[in-house]
């Protein structure tokens, strides 16, 4: 009878486990997943720096683009979309809004028609010069907050999920 009482009350005292549910399962997601996590991180910290680059009239997709054409060695598409991780369609239909403004050219390559390069373009590297120091303290403002070092950190280790 003892050992029988011991095991009921040992039974009783396990911690349970949940349920296992569709609504346990996709609480588990979203409180764990790294990918929902790093997206929504990387959404708030370009609203915070769209927010703070509103003056100058680009937002941070833009300056990053036109900050990437400005440092690029090789300036073809193909080169800037590796560069900027992002699919060459996708980075055209962004170039296309800095290219209406005026602040980018893109032009085929003479030897090759089939390669497009893009270049800022005068008014461009204005733009460039003059958002860069309202990104300068809109990025200090920002590490006050968080670690840039933490961004850069998550964004090079992650490379390594390309090779998979």
């Amino acid at each position: 009878m003892y050992m029988q009482m011991m095991y009921i009350h040992t039974e009783m005292s396990a911690p349970k486990q949940p349920r296992k549910t569709l609504r346990n399962d996709a609480r588990t997601l979203v409180e764990t997943c790294a990918g929902l996590h790093s997206r929504l991180a990387a959404r708030r910290i370009t609203q915070f720096l769209d927010r703070e680059l509103e003056g100058v009239g680009l937002t941070l997709a833009q300056l990053g683009l036109m900050a990437q054409v400005a440092v690029i060695a090789d300036d073809t598409l193909g080169a800037l979309a590796k560069s900027a991780g992002l699919e060459q369609s996708t980075l055209s239909r962004n170039l296309r809004g800095l290219q209406g403004d005026g602040l980018i050219e893109v032009a085929m390559v003479e030897n090759d028609l089939r390669r497009r390069a893009v270049w800022l373009t005068e008014t461009g590297a204005r733009r460039l010069e003059k958002a860069i120091p309202v990104w300068r303290k809109a990025h200090a403002k920002l590490a006050r907050r968080l670690s840039p070092l933490l961004a850069r950190r998550l964004a090079q280790e992650s490379e390594t999920l390309l090779r998979d």
